[in-house]
C-alpha cells in the first residue's frame, strides 16, 4: 500500500502546474474586481490581467464577497468586463546584494539605468516583510560623522538610528540627501525617490550624487506619474535592498524621499477601497503602514550591520503639525527641522536648530563636547529671545551683556554653519570652531553643562 501511495504523490507531482484564470467583474476608477479565483488569491497576491493592450500586472489589495479587488502597477487601459486573469506574473521577491551597489532600479526591482540585468544574490526576499523583534536587535551603535558641521554637533546621526527631515519644498532637502551621500561613513547607500518628479531624476544622479556618490549608493526610483501600487511599492523595495545588504553584514544609509508621497499612495489605494478619510483626507490604513515601513530600518542583530535611515516629510506650507508629519516625528529617533526662514538668509542647511534634536544626546557625545552644545543651544536660545527687538533696532548693544555675548556669538555662528555641498569637516574639527567661537564671545562653557533639547 505504501508503495501505491508513493508512486501516486511522485505522479501528482510531476503534473505541471495548473492556471489559474478569473474574470474581471468591474473596474471602478482604479480598483478592478475578479471573480473566479475567491479561494486562490489572498492580500498581496499578483495577478495579470490580459487586456486589449496587453498584460497589466496587478496586486491583491482587498477581497470581500463581490470578489477580489486588485489594483494595478500600471493602468488599466484595454481592461472591461470579462478580461481574464491568471494568477501570478510579477516577479514577488528580490536577490539583491552588494553587487547592486551603482546601479538604478525601478519599484520592481527591474533596472532601468541601460547596463543590462542585476546579478542575482543570495535567496529571493519579500518587499514587505515585518520589522524585526525589538529583542533581536543589537543597541545603536557609534556616532556616524556625516562631514556636515550642524548635523553632527546639534543633531549627530548614530549607527542604526531613524531620523526625519521636516521641511517644505525649496529648502535644501536635496542639497542635504547629496552631502550625504558623498560624505556619510557607511559602507553602502540605498536611496529611494517615491513619487519624484521624472525631469529630477537624472538631475539627483548627475548633479545631488555625482559619480562620487552614484559608486557607492542603489537607487529605487518611482516617478510621480506612476500607479500608487508602484510609489508604494518603491519604498518597500528601497527598504528590503537596505536589508539585504544589512545582512551581508554592511552599514547602510537607507534614504526615502519621501515618506509624504508613500503616505499619499497609500491614501489613493485605501481610499479607492471605500475606506474612510480620518485625518485631512488619509484613511486610517496610512498611520498603521508608517511604523510597518519605518520599524524596519535600524541595528541588526548579532553578525549583521545595521540600517541608519532618513527619511524625508514634506510639510505643505510649512506646517509641522501635519497628520504624516506627527506620526512619523513620534515613530523615530529624531528630527531635522529645515527653516524656510533660514533658506531665505542664504544658510545652508536650513537646520532650525532649535526645533531639530536627536534622541541619542547626549550618550553620544563626549562630556567636552556635550558642554560645547550646551553652550552654544544656550547662546542661540538667548539671542533668539531678542531676536525680534534687534532687528528692529530697539535693542541697544551694551544694555545687557549676556545678550551682548549671545549676539557675538549668533552672527559668528551662523557663517560658521553655512556649508557648500563639496565641503565636509570632521566632527573634532566642527566642535573645535564652535568652542572659539563661543570663547571669542566670552559665553561661559563648563564641563557640567548639558546640551538642552526642545521638548
Amino acid at each position: 500500500m505504501q508503495t501505491i501511495f508513493s508512486t501516486m504523490r511522485a505522479a501528482v507531482e510531476a503534473v505541471p502546474n495548473a492556471r489559474r484564470v478569473g474574470r474581471v467583474s468591474a473596474v471602478i476608477g482604479l480598483r478592478l474586481t475578479v471573480t473566479g479565483l475567491d479561494r486562490a488569491l489572498g492580500i498581496g497576491t499578483r495577478c495579470t490581467v490580459h487586456g486589449e493592450a496587453g498584460p497589466v500586472p496587478g496586486e491583491v489589495v482587498g477581497v470581500d464577497a463581490a470578489g477580489a479587488h486588485i489594483l494595478p502597477f500600471g493602468t488599466w487601459d484595454g481592461v472591461g468586463p470579462g478580461t481574464p486573469v491568471e494568477i501570478g506574473g510579477a516577479e514577488e521577491g528580490l536577490r539583491a546584494g552588494p553587487d547592486w551597489i551603482g546601479r538604478v532600479i525601478d519599484a520592481l526591482g527591474r533596472p532601468v539605468d541601460g547596463r543590462g540585468p542585476l546579478p542575482p544574490a543570495g535567496r529571493a526576499r519579500p518587499v514587505r516583510a515585518a520589522p524585526p523583534s525589538a529583542f533581536a536587535r543589537r543597541p545603536v551603535g557609534a556616532r556616524l560623522e556625516t562631514g556636515v558641521r550642524t548635523l553632527d554637533v546639534f543633531a549627530p546621526l548614530c549607527h542604526g538610528q531613524r531620523m526625519g527631515i521636516f521641511a517644505g519644498s525649496g529648502v535644501g532637502k536635496s542639497t542635504l540627501m547629496s552631502m550625504l551621500a558623498r560624505r556619510a561613513e557607511t559602507d553602502a547607500i540605498v536611496v529611494g525617490l517615491v513619487g519624484e518628479r521624472g525631469r529630477e531624476v537624472q538631475d539627483f544622479i548627475r548633479t545631488a550624487l555625482g559619480e562620487e556618490g552614484l559608486a557607492r549608493s542603489i537607487l529605487v526610483v518611482a516617478t510621480g506619474d506612476e500607479a500608487p501600487l508602484l510609489r508604494r511599492q518603491a519604498a518597500w523595495t528601497a527598504t528590503a535592498v537596505a536589508e539585504a545588504l544589512r545582512d551581508a553584514g554592511m552599514r547602510v544609509l537607507l534614504m526615502i524621499d519621501s515618506v509624504t508621497r508613500f503616505a499619499q499612495a497609500q491614501r489613493e489605494i485605501g481610499l479607492s477601497l471605500g475606506e474612510p478619510p480620518a485625518a485631512r483626507g488619509f484613511p486610517p490604513s496610512v498611520f498603521s503602514e508608517l511604523p510597518q515601513l519605518l520599524e524596519r530600518a535600524g541595528p541588526g542583530s548579532a553578525g549583521q550591520g545595521d540600517i541608519t535611515a532618513l527619511y524625508t516629510v514634506l510639510v505643505d506650507g510649512d506646517d509641522m503639525n501635519d497628520p504624516v508629519a506627527d506620526a512619523v516625528r513620534g515613530t523615530l529617533d529624531g528630527h531635522l527641522v529645515l527653516s524656510r526662514r533660514i533658506a531665505e538668509r542664504g544658510r545652508y542647511p536650513a537646520v532650525d536648530l532649535e526645533r531639530s534634536l536627536s534622541r541619542m544626546l547626549p550618550d553620544c557625545h563626549s562630556d567636552t563636547e556635550n558642554a560645547i552644545l550646551g553652550a552654544a543651544r544656550a547662546a542661540i536660545a538667548r539671542y533668539t529671545d531678542m531676536e525680534e527687538l534687534i532687528r528692529l533696532g530697539a535693542y541697544r548693544r551694551g544694555t545687557d551683556a549676556e545678550v551682548d555675548r549671545a549676539i557675538l556669538f549668533a552672527e559668528a555662528a551662523e557663517k560658521f554653519l553655512a556649508q557648500g555641498r563639496g565641503e565636509a569637516t570632521p566632527a573634532a574639527d566642527a566642535f573645535a570652531g564652535l568652542a572659539r567661537l563661543l570663547d571669542d564671545a566670552g559665553w561661559p562653557r563648563g564641563l557640567s553643562a548639558q546640551p538642552s533639547q526642545p521638548a
